[in-house]
């Protein structure tokens, strides 16, 4: 255990978890140790110089005696050291292991890199267990969850035949039977996976239906305590549940999310199904729900669940049609199909539930249908993970995923679509500017359509682009191109839709494009949002509020939404509540934009100019949130003043000017209509 600093700190090795790693591989390691510790785990983690001696060396081996848990840290590097403390470490530890019960775990090989299990220069000890990879030490709570299980049992193997929990990731190249993946109470904890890597596993014996990963008969026939299902809820509509991931490997959780994503991409064609959006039904994963409480959640009557496992090339697909009221199965089928096979099986599953509840599927793919390469779908897939949780690191690494993809595949639109769209996503949570995120993005997307001119994504991306350059007629073009290719998409059409109308401020039309997205997607806090701020813009002030705090109590830390109430509830002269949730907003830029306006409609001068020089002291570049708090203010002329450097700027907030409740002051002025005269925003267009 080498590095440069002194140990983060003691800890009692008697239930602690003892990580050995190179000294090359300290970042992983302190990386894997502030999780796990994170979740209240005694980790034995030492960064401190080699310092030698039997004093040290009989520290280290009363460590690796006394401890729980011994985590080998595996990589490159190690590879590449014939000689290292580690391999000390490694040796006292499987010596250990020896006096051991052959159940009992205690030797956890980590992989963080792509060094493959077969020939590697490790003990023999370690070729006997399957290897756990998580790339540069990214930790998901799966992992977590496994170790904090780990210290708590008194044996629980890591061996192929274990029955608990999931067996660690293996290598591409080493068979070794998988680890079943049981609901012993009807769900297992869900992951979030680390970089991704294809593994090579063969199916095991086929499960018997009692091993399916379903709910229990009183789960499923039980109502639960203080709900029913929705007697509301249409014999048509349908949430897709996240399918469970059977493959003995928690690294493969992507692929079953991408299947449960896919799946309800394709029934959501079918014109005559309501069915939940995926943010809404992926709330529910690895939770112990019974169908009714989820349904009654979403408002559906049915619920699709299943399992996949994945095994080296083999596929083993399981889906289930439960009806809500009574946990009854409609329909049940498994599907043993090889990869290439991935998407007839989609198209096959969405079908047949479709047909099923007496609708009809339009536009599903044809069997003989062209097929993208599956190594760059499973790229798309990993690089949708990372891109979902917009954080700049994320966004980087789905861009790398993406890139990957087309490498692979050239002619595949897809992953061109979902790179344009990450490069946007980069500008608008500010890891890149407009001038370098833009470009690329379109050259990204118009590539995209060159390939496939009817996928829908590349042209929601689009219109995107052309919104944040503030140029409607590009982003109207885009989505009439949405309409022509598919008029009964059911998100990004009208998503799109709602946005222009906005811009318009056409607002009952987007208010009833917003209520249709939320009932299709009630837990997702991003149509919350956009429902409130729309409600707000109309003058709908009781609404808003209710919408506002529905969102709050679903997303606590969503960012602006207890501003927006706090301007919501100004407009409704509720000043000290409006003041109370516009101090509890975490995003500071926001926070300090709406308190000059909440002071000074408390009639507080003093407090809302200190509130609006602090405002422009610390966010002056970004100068719409200064025009609104001036405009609120009746400070007309600085107002406009801001309002023109947003101009300048090409602010993608601009997009609110028309219909902006704060700005209604300036509607009678000259500055203000030729403002929106050099934004195009005069003359209403039609919008289909």
């Amino acid at each position: 255990m080498q590095g440069e600093q002194p140990p983060i700190r003691a800890s009692t090795p008697a239930d602690a978890v003892f990580l050995s790693y190179a000294s090359q591989d300290a970042g992983a390691a302190r990386r894997m140790c502030e999780a796990l510790r994170a979740a209240g785990i005694d980790v034995w983690f030492d960064e401190s110089e080699l310092r030698g001696g039997d004093a040290w060396d009989h520290k280290i081996r009363s460590q690796i005696h006394d401890c729980r848990l011994f985590v080998a840290i595996i990589s490159a590097s190690t590879e590449k050291r014939d000689e290292g403390y580690f391999r000390r470490e490694w040796r006292l530890a499987v010596e250990r292991a020896g006096d051991m019960a052959h159940k009992k775990t205690f030797l956890i090989p980590v992989v963080i890199d792509g060094t493959p299990q077969r020939g590697a220069s490790v003990p023999d000890k370690f070729h006997e267990l399957q290897w756990t990879r998580l790339p540069g030490g990214e930790t998901p709570p799966a992992f977590v969850e496994r170790i904090k299980r780990l210290l708590v049992l008194e044996a629980a193997p890591v061996v192929a035949d274990s029955p608990r929990g999931h067996a660690p990731a293996r290598s591409a190249r080493q068979p070794s039977l998988p680890t079943p993946i049981l609901w012993g109470a009807g769900a297992v904890a869900a992951a979030v996976c680390a970089y991704l890597v294809l593994h090579e596993l063969p199916l095991s014996t086929p499960p018997s239906s009692q091993s399916l990963p379903t709910r229990t008969a009183a789960q499923q026939a039980a109502p639960p305590a203080g709900n029913a299902a929705a007697p509301s809820a249409s014999p048509h509509s349908i949430a897709v549940l996240p399918f469970v991931n059977m493959s003995g490997d928690k690294e493969q959780e992507y692929f079953a999310d991408g299947l449960t994503e896919e799946l309800i991409d394709q029934l959501a064609q079918g014109s005559d199904l309501k069915v939940i959006a995926r943010t809404s039904s992926f709330q529910f994963k690895g939770r112990n729900e019974d169908v009714r409480t989820i349904a009654a959640k979403l408002a559906v009557a049915n619920l699709l669940e299943g399992s996949v496992r994945r095994a080296g090339k083999m596929l083993r697909i399981t889906a289930q049609l439960v009806r809500a009221s009574d946990g009854l199965h409609i329909w049940s089928h498994t599907y043993d199909r090889t990869l290439k096979d991935i998407f007839k099986v989609q198209s096959e599953i969405a079908e047949t539930v479709t047909r099923e509840l007496n609708a009809v599927l339009t536009q599903s793919a044809a069997p003989d249908a062209p097929q993208p390469n599956f190594e760059a779908y499973n790229l798309v897939l990993q690089g949708n993970f990372f891109k979902a949780r917009r954080s700049p690191e994320d966004l980087a690494r789905a861009i790398a995923l993406f890139k990957q993809a087309i490498q692979v595949d050239p002619r595949y639109a897809l992953p061109w679509a979902r790179l344009g769209s990450a490069y946007l996503a980069q500008v608008r949570i500010g890891s890149a500017s407009q001038s370098d995120g833009i470009p690329r993005a379109r050259a990204a997307l118009q590539h995209a359509i060159e390939l496939d001119q009817h996928l829908l994504w590349a042209h929601y991306t689009m219109a995107g682009v052309y919104m944040s350059e503030l140029n409607w007629e590009g982003a109207a073009a885009e989505i009439a191109r949405m309409q022509e290719s598919d008029p009964n998409d059911k998100e990004l059409l009208p998503s799109s839709k709602a946005d222009m109308y906005v811009i318009w401020c056409r607002m009952p039309q987007a208010i009833a494009i917003s209520h249709q997205l939320v009932e299709r997607n009630p837990l997702d806090p991003y149509s919350l949002s956009g429902l409130a701020d729309r409600e707000f813009a109309a003058g709908q002030l009781d609404a808003a509020i209710d919408t506002y705090r529905r969102l709050i109590a679903l997303a606590p830390g969503y960012a602006g939404a207890q501003a927006s109430l706090g301007q919501a509830l100004v407009f409704a002269g509720r000043y000290a509540e409006a003041l109370a949730a516009t101090q509890k907003e975490s995003q500071e830029a926001v926070r300090l934009e709406v308190l000059p306006i909440v002071y000074w409609a408390q009639g507080d001068r003093t407090r809302s100019d200190q509130a609006l020089r602090e405002l422009v002291s610390r966010h002056g570049d970004e100068s719409y949130g200064i025009a609104e708090a001036y405009a609120y203010r009746g400070q007309v002329g600085e107002a406009l003043d801001w309002l023109e450097r947003s101009y300048q700027h090409r602010d993608p907030n601009l997009t609110f000017v028309k219909c902006d409740p704060l700005l209604r002051g300036l509607q009678h002025e000259p500055r203000y209509q030729a403002l929106l005269a050099k934004l195009n925003l005069i003359d209403t267009p039609r919008i289909h």
